[in-house]
This record gives structure tokens, C-alpha cells and sequence, in this order.
């Protein structure tokens, strides 16, 4: 079974697909193609062995061939008759376009396989207030926040507090306040990547874990569970730019009663939303208690360095995709109406 790799995007994280598509090259062989969605929405079919950070920098990536979506492939242009790419396709665009439900629809809508979130867990997990209360509804513990619009009254923030983009990755326009001083710049900063934010109840010293999953047949494949080892947060660069540390991430040393409140807190997000995908969920753990403190749909690198075997993963999981339901459509209704016309 090939996959196709897609990445790239019209969002603030369209880099940090470029990294983790680059990534995924090294911990799977088994990838036929790779499809890069740029700024403008067009596709390009880019060879193998062009797959380097430079190669995007430059544009150089303009003069590969363009692709058109359509049903069931994407479609290359060739002199001597058209070819359909087809396989399935790994979602690899971080931040809007990828994880906010555009690609999944346009993919699921042409009829292709793929792996990541659907329509309905790509907006859950996309905008924060959503996934708030996604979780709440779920019987899962969140942090206190609050919702601003831009133009709001800020008077009533509760200091310290974590001041957060609401549709955004989790290390972008991210600032720690912890006085009145700081809090305008804060305020700015984040509203000028979204024009609603997510203000958090700041816990300092709090303890946080990564566990990554997908579904098959039912059952939850579970990555290692990752102590995350940071200073007061997780900033871009340290989030971003270590896909390809050397450092093997930190196994978390939890009693069996809190790893399987994390697993047991994971599969109530998981289930009868996210099947098809491979996700990552961050954990705080409070006096013994688990707190969704977010969801990452398509997680950077697909959180690979989390699994044991990763490439046996990945294609157990594009054996297990959900089924696209075709409705047989027979215009009975309307034939009914002529009928009765006489026509």
C-alpha cells in the first residue's frame, strides 16, 4: 500500500508541515507521492528527492508539476493522456486548511482515503472554546478560561493567566501573563493571529503528558505516554523545530491508576469523533486529577517518535479507515410527481 503525503497550506503553520512532511519521509517506505498545497492553493507534485527544506524557501517547488483534485485522485496533466495519483493520503497541514475541515471535506467530498480528522473532529479540535466544551460534555476535566473578542472588555482577566490565539497551533501567539504590565502586549500579540482568543487559568509547575492513538477496530493503539519537559511552557521553537532531535522522548513515570485515567480520559475523546485519524492529546495531571489541555488532530510528524514500530502503525491504520456511505439515489420522489401530472 503507497501513501500519499500531502503538507503545506495557507496557514502560519505551513512551515512546520514542510518539517514534519520531511520528517515522515525518514520513518516511512512506503510514501509514492508527495503533494504539496501552497500558499495559493495549488498543488504540486514534488519528486522525492527535492523533499528539502530549500527547495520551498526558494519556490523552486513552482516549476513541479501542478496537480487538480478530482474525484478520486489527484489529476496529472501529460502529453501523452492524463494520469489519476491515487493512494491514501496522509494529512499532513497543520494550523487552517489542514486541521480546520477544508482539505477533509474536499477529500472525503472526491472520494479519497485518507488519514486524519473529518469534518466534524477538524472544527472540534480546531477552535479551543469548541473543544472546551467538547470535553466538558464528555465528563472531562478542562482548566478555567474565559472567551475575548477583539473590541472586548479585558477588565475582569484573572492573573496569572496563559493568553492563547483561539484558532491556532499551541505555540503560536502564546504569552504567559503574570502582571497587569504585561497583559496588553500579550493581548496584542495574540490577536493579531485571531480576532478571539483563549484565556486559561495559569498553573505554574504543572505537570503535563503527551499520549498519541488511533482506532482499530474499535480497540485504541496507544503511543508511549511523554512526560513533556519544559520551562513554564512549550514556546515555538522548542515545540517545532526538534522533529528530528536525537533525544528520545521522555517516558512518563505515572501509577497505573493515573496512566489509565490518561487512557481512559483519551478514549472518551477519541471515540464516535476521530476515528480515521491519528491524534495526540495533551494532559495536565492536578492533585491526581486529568485535564484536556488541548487536541492535536494531525500532530507534528505525526507524533512517530512516540510509537514503537511506527511505519507497522500507520499501515495497520489505513487498513481501518472509515467506509465513505454512497446514497443510492433513484429520484423516485420525482418520478412520483411527474407521474402524478400525467407526464
Amino acid at each position: 500500500m503507497g501513501f500519499i503525503i500531502l503538507f503545506g497550506g495557507n496557514s502560519f503553520e505551513h512551515e512546520i508541515s514542510i518539517v514534519s512532511a520531511i520528517t515522515i519521509k525518514k520513518k516511512l517506505n512506503n510514501i509514492d507521492y508527495f503533494i504539496f498545497l501552497d500558499s495559493s492553493s495549488k498543488f504540486y507534485l514534488i519528486p522525492s528527492e527535492s523533499m528539502k527544506s530549500k527547495h520551498f524557501a526558494t519556490l523552486s517547488y513552482k516549476k513541479d508539476k501542478e496537480l487538480q483534485l478530482v474525484n478520486g485522485g489527484f489529476l496529472q496533466k501529460c502529453i501523452f493522456g492524463n494520469k489519476i495519483i491515487s493512494g491514501v493520503v496522509i494529512n499532513l497541514i497543520h494550523g487552517k486548511s489542514g486541521e480546520d475541515g477544508e482539505i477533509a471535506s474536499l477529500l472525503s467530498f472526491y472520494g479519497l482515503k485518507f488519514i486524519g480528522p473529518r469534518i466534524e473532529a477538524s472544527v472540534i479540535s480546531f477552535n479551543k472554546a469548541l473543544t472546551k466544551d467538547f470535553a466538558k460534555n464528555r465528563g472531562i476535566n478542562v482548566v478555567d478560561y474565559q472567551i475575548f473578542h477583539k473590541g472586548d472588555s479585558v477588565n475582569n482577566i484573572q492573573l496569572p493567566a496563559i493568553i492563547k490565539p483561539l484558532r491556532l497551533g499551541s505555540s503560536i501567539g502564546i504569552s504567559v501573563v503574570k502582571n497587569y504590565d504585561e497583559l496588553e502586549y500579550a493581548l496584542d500579540v495574540a490577536f493579531e493571529f485571531d480576532d478571539s482568543i483563549i484565556v486559561e487559568h495559569f498553573i505554574s509547575n504543572v505537570k503535563e503528558y503527551n499520549l498519541a492513538g488511533f482506532s482499530l477496530n474499535g480497540e485504541i493503539i496507544f503511543s508511549m505516554i511523554e512526560e513533556v519537559t519544559k520551562d513554564e511552557f512549550l514556546d515555538f521553537d522548542k515545540k517545532y523545530l526538534d522533529f528530528n532531535a536525537t533525544n528520545k522522548p521522555k517516558k512518563a513515570n505515572l501509577t497505573q491508576d493515573i496512566e489509565d485515567k490518561v487512557k481512559n480520559t483519551f478514549i472518551a475523546i477519541y471515540k464516535n469523533c476521530f476515528e480515521g485519524s491519528l491524534i495526540r492529546c495533551d494532559f495536565f495531571i492536578i492533585e491526581d486529577k486529568v485535564y484536556l489541555n488541548e487536541i492535536n488532530p494531525i500532530p507534528g510528524s505525526m507524533a512517530s517518535y512516540l510509537f514503537d514500530n511506527f511505519q507497522e502503525k500507520i499501515d495497520l491504520l489505513a487498513l481501518n479507515l472509515p467506509h465513505r456511505n454512497m446514497i443510492k439515489i433513484d429520484y423516485k420522489y420525482i418520478s412520483k410527481i411527474q407521474a402524478s401530472k400525467g407526464k
